[in-house]
């Protein structure tokens, strides 16, 4: 087993200690109606670890998608059916451990698409992690793009994280943190490509989030896990807010990415693996984009859920959650012997 699988097995060991636990809850608990349908398949030999996805609002009916670690620095443009339309190669790109994408906008606000080199297995391994950034192509096809370069630290020192997103009211990043007490983390307004950006915590992050995505309008945020996803309302200065509600998606064999569809009325969410469907799932009334939305009031979709927890339920989930993860990284060290 690698040690990515094997940090996967640990990570849903967890997940699965803190559900048990009642620590965090997994959104089939919320009770929605699945209304969702498989949008496409992904089938082409070349995309075996999905783990983004970001839908173009400038070519309609593509979604982006690239792989996880080990891979060449490609994205891929996938049409409405799931086929490959065109391939983007990033020069000048590494492609250690691409765990996000989204779009946003260049200095000069012409449509770009980023990429989040943010994995880190070893859990503070990296002393920073990096975003890539190339132009989105006016014309879609095949073709190689000079990429940019931001440096990326955390304020309070390494970590892993999968979940990357871009408001697309403020152009600002957010990153959460894949971690049993996950945390969101916010980029400066203004990426350098010299030097480092340091990211700062902001709020909470669901437990072992996977991905992440803003809606079209900026609206509200959706931050996803193994398990199901929690939709974020988003504050008048563009921040991830209070929580509007939990979202059950369908179970995947390793669900890692999600985004908006370009008309802001549903999810696409993705997994990890050969052959893998992408299901779109509607999302809730209070949720929907409205044209006549205040900017001012972006943060009011929408009932926060209570967010206090019996301590008690914590500990015993972390007991459960750590026993489990070293029965897991126990088990492995045998198989190797």
């Amino acid at each position: 087993m690698s040690a990515r699988r094997a940090a996967v097995s640990a990570s849903t060991a967890i997940a699965v200690a803190g559900v048990s636990a009642g620590v965090f809850t997994p959104a089939a608990s919320a009770g929605t109606h699945r209304d969702d349908r498989v949008a496409f398949t992904i089938r082409d030999p070349r995309i075996t670890e999905s783990s983004g996805l970001a839908a173009s609002t400038r070519h309609p009916g593509v979604v982006y998608t690239h792989n996880d670690s080990g891979g060449v620095p490609k994205i891929y443009a996938l049409g409405k059916d799931g086929q490959v339309q065109a391939v983007l190669t990033l020069a000048g790109a590494g492609a250690r451990d691409w765990e996000g994408m989204a779009l946003g906008k260049d200095g000069r606000g012409r449509p770009s698409i980023f990429v989040a080199d943010i994995g880190d297995n070893l859990g503070g391994a990296w002393p920073y992690v990096t975003v890539y950034r190339i132009p989105e192509p006016s014309r879609l096809r095949s073709q190689t793009l000079r990429a940019t370069r931001f440096r990326i630290k955390y304020k309070d020192g390494p970590r892993n994280a999968e979940t990357f997103m871009i408001n697309p009211r403020t152009n600002r990043l957010y990153i959460a943190s894949k971690l049993f007490g996950g945390k969101i983390y916010e980029a400066p307004a203004h990426l350098r490509t010299s030097g480092f950006n340091v990211m700062r915590k902001i709020g909470d992050a669901p437990a072992i989030a996977t991905d992440g995505a803003f809606s079209p309008d900026g609206r509200t945020c959706v931050i996803r896990t193994y398990f199901g996803a929690r939709l974020y309302s988003v504050d008048a200065g563009g921040r991830p807010a209070k929580t509007i509600k939990t979202i059950d998606v369908p179970m995947q064999s390793q669900g890692e990415s999600v985004t908006y569809t370009a008309d802001g009325r549903s999810l696409l969410v993705g997994s990890e693996g050969k052959n893998q469907p992408v299901y779109q799932v509607p999302l809730p009334e209070e949720a929907l984009p409205s044209p006549s939305a205040d900017p001012k009031n972006a943060g009011a979709p929408g009932d926060a859920e209570d967010g206090h927890r019996d301590p008690s339920n914590t500990r015993i989930g972390l007991f459960l959650a750590l026993a489990i993860a070293a029965a897991v990284g126990y088990g492995l060290m045998r198989k190797r012997r």
